[in-house]
């Protein structure tokens, strides 16, 4: 696959962009699925040319701008290139540190662990951290990062465990999924919220057993996508996979499980995924998936883009 993907990049050109650690991303293919769900492509990000790893939540506006933070407490910016309807590679990145609500830029460790973000509608961002369990409002990533009240009760997460999916529903609000915040009658439910500040609404999310969720977008129709993650060291290592809940299972006060769209493997490499972003694209919803490379050089930072029909 990674052959392939080296082919592909020589047959772009010079369209992605070039550093002093080679370019900044590498086309892979993806193959065929059956179904509504068809694989556009994918990408192999350089993160020796980017600067850094760890890419834990992405989003993608109309205008194919690709912004993804790191668990490290960076963020970047690049165009998205495509030849036709596949990505091709990446345009210059844009970088920086996520600041605290002085403007000082935060520091490695517990304060950094950024693994959520949220793109409001007025195009300021709200970004999810863990270890210190916390919401802050971005007016833009490279400005303070203003108080945002998070959830009643997110403080009690485990250190590792904490808010991983932060998402706007179609009605504006916010749903809000941890990893491994148990539900206390139920250790096979994480507990979310959905709501915003003021107004939050404790739920319940039922994830594939063994799996924990990585992130949420929302979906047009008042529903919503969750990635959910596995790593089973002695049965292949990391699989995930995405589901579909309904607007109507959001709305209820039963447990939320959804329906599975894409296992990974085999419908998608075997990675760390931990962002999902949905962009309207003519008439299908566009789906990118991105990895999180733990900052490792057995693990890879890709991003994969699907087309969702009807």
């Amino acid at each position: 696959m990674r052959r392939r993907g080296l082919l592909l990049s020589a047959l772009s050109g010079s369209a992605c962009a070039q550093g002093p650690g080679g370019p900044l991303a590498v086309p892979l293919s993806l193959a065929a699925l059956p179904g509504p769900i068809r694989p556009l492509g994918a990408l192999e990000i350089n993160t020796k040319a980017l600067g850094f790893g760890g890419l834990s939540a992405l989003h993608l506006d109309d205008a194919l701008v690709l912004t993804a933070i790191s668990d490290t407490g960076r963020w970047f910016r690049a165009q998205l290139l495509l030849r036709g309807e596949t990505p091709a590679g990446l345009g210059p990145a844009t970088t920086g540190l996520l600041r605290d609500g002085s403007g000082e830029m935060l520091n490695r460790g517990r304060p950094t662990d950024a693994e959520a973000l949220a793109r409001r509608p007025d195009g300021s961002w709200l970004v999810g951290f863990e270890r210190w369990h916390r919401i802050r409002a971005f007016r833009s990533l490279d400005a303070p990062g203003a108080y945002f009240e998070a959830p009643p009760g997110l403080a009690n997460a485990p250190s590792n465990g904490g808010l991983e999916a932060l998402a706007f529903l179609a009605d504006g609000r916010l749903l809000a999924i941890t990893e491994f915040l148990n539900d206390p009658t139920d250790a096979s439910l994480r507990q979310g919220w959905i709501g915003g500040p003021g107004a939050w609404r404790p739920i319940r999310y039922r994830p594939a057993a063994g799996f924990a969720v990585t992130d949420a977008a929302g979906l047009p129709d008042g529903g919503a996508l969750v990635l959910e993650r596995r790593f089973a060291l002695l049965e292949g290592g990391f699989s995930a996979r995405l589901v579909r809940v309904n607007a109507a299972a959001l709305r209820g006060a039963e447990p939320i499980a959804g329906e599975t769209l894409l296992n990974l493997p085999p419908d998608g490499p075997a990675e760390n995924w931990e962002g999902v972003t949905v962009l309207r694209r003519g008439g299908a919803l566009w789906i990118g998936l991105i990895s999180d490379d733990n900052e490792n050089a057995f693990q890879r930072s890709l991003f994969m883009l699907y087309a969702w029909v009807g």
